[in-house]
């Protein structure tokens, strides 16, 4: 079966895992570190920053000029991120749907982590199925700047209607639109071309394959 697409390029957090808590843990160590209160989990603006910033973004948005702010850098960087591993879930169908576009499609990830990638597809049973990983490490602008979607489709040497982003957060959709790759949105209402609430909803848009899909 062909697609119209030749590569699906997929989010991070919210879309192949549920990152949010360890993300409050990893940035509330931080504020302790420097007896700082914990970042407040009622705080919507907050949750939005935690969940889709890269990890310098993060440290700028709720340090700014303040002299700590190099310091909550180094502290950053002596947490070990695999104790975070616990405190995530890769989501439901994700495998069995990558399963299926594998060797029909590329596959690729553009996330605004910087350097956990490599242990999370290793930790999480991701290994063999994307053909670029594009981080906010590698790259002068992170999401919502368009560079990292660009640089994928760069290494793929294709066009941006020839690939298809699946993301869930306002900061996807924007890197999608000033990219021009067709957007669909996971677990979110943001305008897009589609949106899904499950990973196997994506073969309906790749594979033009309609599915009998259950309700719990």
């Amino acid at each position: 079966m062909t697609s119209r697409y030749k590569v699906v390029i997929y989010d991070c957090d919210g879309v192949l895992l549920d990152s949010i808590e360890s993300n409050y843990i990893f940035y509330n160590r931080i504020m302790k570190g420097l007896g700082r209160p914990e970042i407040d989990r009622l705080c919507s603006e907050s949750e939005r920053v935690l969940h889709t910033f890269s990890y310098l973004d993060v440290i700028e948005h709720f340090f700014g000029k303040d002299p700590q702010k190099e310091q909550a850098i180094a502290i950053g960087k002596t947490i070990r991120y695999k104790e975070l591993m616990p405190y995530m879930r890769r989501e439901e169908g994700l495998v069995e749907t990558l399963t299926t576009l594998k060797g029909k499609v590329e596959l690729a990830i553009c996330t605004n982590r910087a350097a956990s990638m490599e242990m999370i597809i290793e930790d999480f049973g991701l290994e063999g199925f994307f053909g670029c990983i594009m981080t906010a490490g590698k790259v002068a602008n992170p999401k919502p700047h368009p560079e990292p979607l660009l640089k994928v489709l760069e290494h793929y040497g294709i066009g941006p209607q020839e690939a298809l982003f699946v993301g869930d957060s306002a900061v996807d959709m924007q890197a999608a639109a000033a990219a021009g790759i067709p957007f669909i949105a996971y677990k979110s209402d943001l305008p897009a071309l589609a949106v899904i609430e499950r990973h196997e909803q994506v073969l309906e848009y790749v594979l033009r394959k309609k599915l009998q899909l259950t309700t719990d």
